[in-house]
């Protein structure tokens, strides 16, 4: 089963094919950084706009890769929630259309969801695990029994792990996209640099919680107070200093959730899952389990769409054509809910 898979939940317009849920046969990102770049972050109206005039083009070109016509997709899937609600709109308008033509099924899909999926575009990963969704909007550490069922065990109260990599680059005018501009400088700089606060989030309802409004404010605020004797404050010492205190507020609390559960295979996804150092921090623990997407599909992207999707469409869980856009991921519960 072939699933047509279209990703528009931000600033990415994307097209995809997907075979039986694993085999990627075409994966097609456009960008739209070089649309935001002067802004320093992404202008909903623009983005919309832009996945107007490219959506026809990027779905032609997927299925152009993957050497097929129109009439052999079998499904479609897309983007239905979290993101920017106009960006949403035109993706979901578009798969909606192109299925009700062709009379085949359609699935809206959860954006997370999908991130967490996409390891397993790559390799097949038995159930439960925990799961680590970073990326500009969401911070999320959860247990997944199935691919559609997971309970959040903790979150941000705050900022979003991306978001804080976002605001930190634009008030040192590192550039855009900041979180990828801190981990290239960080790779040249000495992380001991400054000793930047942790949270002091530990226990109760927030004992997998985490926070980055003291991070943020101490390196844009109060850099000075925690720089290291003899250290230089350069963009690559700061870069690296920021990156390192960012991530272990991370790994504290899902090695925390490792104990608690004694589940010892781990999945991580979204933007922040290409970020070097928690790449190089989770594959030195060598007695979990840990996998991460490939580069290509750490950010939005359309395989992760259809992949996931094919396990919808396969037990006949479809979605009529009144399905609308949201801008939350209602999806995400935390256990006491």
């Amino acid at each position: 089963m072939r699933i047509l898979g279209i990703e528009t939940s931000c600033d990415e317009c994307a097209a995809a094919i997907v075979e039986d849920g694993r085999r990627i046969l075409s994966n097609v990102v456009m960008t739209q950084i070089p649309l935001h770049e002067r802004y320093q972050g992404v202008v909903p109206e623009i983005a919309s706009r832009a996945h107007i005039e490219w959506i026809m083009g990027i779905v032609r070109r997927a299925l152009s890769d993957a050497g097929l016509e129109v009439k052999s997709v079998d499904g479609v899937a897309a983007t239905a929630k979290p993101g920017l609600i106009g960006s949403l709109a035109v993706g979901l308008s578009f798969a909606k259309a192109f299925a009700w033509s062709r009379n085949l099924p359609f699935k809206g899909v959860n954006h997370m969801l999908a991130h967490l999926y996409a390891p397993q575009l790559v390799h097949p990963i038995e159930y439960p695990f925990l799961g680590l969704l970073v990326s500009g909007g969401h911070t999320i550490i959860c247990q997944a029994d199935d691919f559609d069922r997971i309970t959040v065990l903790g979150t941000t109260i705050d900022d979003a792990a991306g978001e804080a990599f976002d605001k930190v680059a634009k008030h040192y005018g590192f550039g855009y996209p900041g979180g990828l501009v801190i981990d290239r400088l960080a790779e040249r700089g000495d992380e001991r640099a400054f000793r930047f606060p942790l949270p002091s989030l530990h226990k109760g309802e927030h004992r997998y919680d985490v926070s980055y409004s003291g991070l943020k404010t101490a390196v844009i605020h109060h850099l000075s107070s925690y720089q290291r004797p003899g250290a230089a404050a350069t963009p690559e010492n700061i870069a690296a200093s920021f990156r390192k205190t960012a991530i272990d507020i991370l790994l504290s609390r899902l090695y925390r959730a490792i104990d608690d559960t004694g589940i010892q295979t781990v999945v991580v996804g979204g933007g922040v899952a290409a970020n070097a150092y928690l790449r190089r921090e989770l594959e030195k623990q060598q007695e979990l389990r840990v996998y991460f997407p490939p580069l290509s599909l750490c950010g939005d992207n359309a395989a992760m769409v259809a992949g996931i999707a094919w396990h919808y469409v396969a037990r006949g869980d479809v979605d009529g054509w009144d399905i609308a856009p949201s801008s939350r991921d209602m999806d995400f519960k935390r256990p006491q809910e």
